[in-house]
């Protein structure tokens, strides 16, 4: 049986005008169904960003081991892109802070055409072929973000969070910058948005990442957002 409104496939116009619906369509399928949440959730969820590109000798990379594994023992889920260098460090510093297993940690990884490999310490991992939902699964899960030095991807990451909390699309969720590379960024945003005629942006979006100058700083202050979401909890 025809349908009035078929479409056939030799209709280009036609047949990019359908996909092109159903994709709209799909995007609202996914937009309801992460309306629904659990009433209560196990555990605090600590999303860490940072680069690929550093290396187990380095001292940022054994303070960000050192992060994890107070914000595990603390009893937080890890959420990290699941690959090499800074995110390697965390799933790291999680594995030993964690011997009997009690919290998560998970990997969220992209396709790319030069493949990294998933570090061995990731113990879930989820692949997606494009960033656009990559980057909304970290949203979904995370209470928190820290955003520890990286390349133009952890900076993605680090702006795409900072928008949701401008709009606002996310609500009571910390963003921490760590190290002067990203007080350096905020004085630059604060720089060419704010202090320009006319702004391009409010000096309260100014405020909405925490900068820190380093790891143990991170930590404190999610250590006091755990203790407020426990409080929540009850």
């Amino acid at each position: 049986m025809r349908h009035a409104d078929a479409v056939n496939p030799t209709d280009r116009d036609g047949v990019f005008e359908v996909v092109q619906q159903s994709v709209f369509q799909l995007w609202e399928v996914v937009n309801n169904l992460t309306r629904i949440q659990p009433p209560k959730q196990e555990r605090y969820c600590v999303t860490i960003f940072g680069s690929a590109r550093m290396t187990p000798e380095t001292p940022l990379y054994e303070g960000v081991r050192h992060l994890a594994s107070e914000l595990t023992a603390m009893g937080c889920d890890i959420v990290t892109g699941g690959g090499p260098g800074l995110m390697q460090a965390a799933n790291e510093g999680s594995v030993k802070a964690d011997p009997e297993d009690r919290t998560k940690l998970i990997g969220i990884r992209v396709s790319l055409n030069f493949e990294q490999e998933t570090n061995p310490f990731v113990e879930q991992v989820y692949l997606h072929r494009t960033f656009f939902s990559r980057l909304h699964h970290f949203v979904l899960l995370s209470n928190a973000f820290v955003v520890v030095p990286g390349g133009i991807g952890t900076a993605l990451e680090a702006l795409t969070v900072w928008q949701l909390l401008q709009v606002p699309k996310l609500y009571d969720t910390p963003l921490i910058l760590v190290g002067s590379m990203w007080s350096d960024f905020a004085a630059w945003a604060r720089h060419y948005m704010v202090d320009v005629e006319p702004p391009m942006a409010d000096p309260a979006d100014m405020s909405i990442p925490h900068c820190v100058a380093d790891c143990e700083a991170a930590i404190a202050r999610l250590r006091d957002a755990h203790a407020q979401w426990l409080r929540c909890q009850v």
